[in-house]
């Protein structure tokens, strides 16, 4: 890997972790499509902790007082709207995290591939444009999440191990289908984004230290640092922008790349 392809990989990872267009898929297609050689786990790992550490970073005072609310529901039983927010995001990762460990192999060997990328994208860019339809009735925010609105976006979440749904697409599709506003439902999926980075990049380092391949670690540094700086930017733009916009440009977007997929693999 050349590090005008590192470069390219990383801002990718950076900006698809949190638009609803599915990262997997564009680190997935690079290969596919232009020939270019895999990343390897290595950079994988590196991407992911620049994308957790730019999450972490920008909301850096909700997570602060979720932890401390968290911790005194448990020590002194004393419940608040960040500690129901802090246990939905716990609550809201069990089903992904088990799914993960149940199905990684399968999808590792029979999902990875430019025909289901391009269903997928397709067919989730619909159900995000339906979802977004109901949008302007939508007046509740994160924080107003009951638990069957965490199951439900828990649930649709394990769908995003599939290549193409898009983790954030999916979680902000079920999330404004339960009548969160659109970002509200953005800032919850990015909120669950953080135990999903670290697991998956756990799995990922575990693969790492299994390999007795050597690591490159200035491509590492510059894959963190790559993906931390488009990452952060693309979530303060998309928050700031998200009202005005809607999700309709990223269901065209995603409708045009399914189709050209459709057409390349056929």
């Amino acid at each position: 890997m050349t590090t005008f392809q590192a470069i390219i990989l990383a801002i990718i990872q950076g900006l698809t972790e949190f638009l609803p267009v599915s990262s997997s898929a564009h680190l997935i297609l690079p290969a596919q499509v232009l020939g270019w050689p895999d990343q390897g786990n290595a950079f994988d790992v590196a991407v992911h902790l620049g994308t957790l550490m730019a999450v972490v970073i920008y909301f850096r005072e909700e997570l602060k007082q979720m932890t401390v609310a968290w911790f005194g529901s448990v020590l002194k039983q004393q419940h608040s709207a960040d500690s129901r927010l802090a246990w939905g995001v716990l609550w809201g990762t069990v089903p992904v995290g088990l799914a993960g460990l149940l199905f990684k192999g399968f999808i590792e060997e029979n999902l990875r591939s430019s025909m289901v990328i391009a269903v997928t994208t397709i067919l989730f860019g619909l159900f995000l444009w339906f979802a977004d339809s109901k949008a302007k009735i939508n007046s509740r925010d994160e924080q107003s999440l009951k638990i069957k609105d965490i199951a439900v976006i828990g649930f649709a979440q394990m769908l995003a191990l599939i290549p193409g749904t898009s983790r954030s697409g999916v979680t902000i599709t079920a999330g404004l289908l339960m009548g969160l506003t659109r970002e509200g439902a953005a800032r919850f999926s990015f909120l669950l984004s953080i135990p999903v980075i670290v697991l998956a990049g756990g799995l990922k380092a575990l693969d790492l230290l299994q390999q007795s391949t050597a690591v490159d670690w200035s491509m590492m540094i510059l894959g963190v640092v790559i993906s931390a700086l488009s990452a952060f930017a693309c979530i303060h733009i998309f928050l700031k922008l998200l009202e005005k916009i809607g999700m309709l440009p990223f269901v065209l977007y995603r409708l045009v790349l399914g189709m050209v997929l459709l057409y390349w693999v056929l």
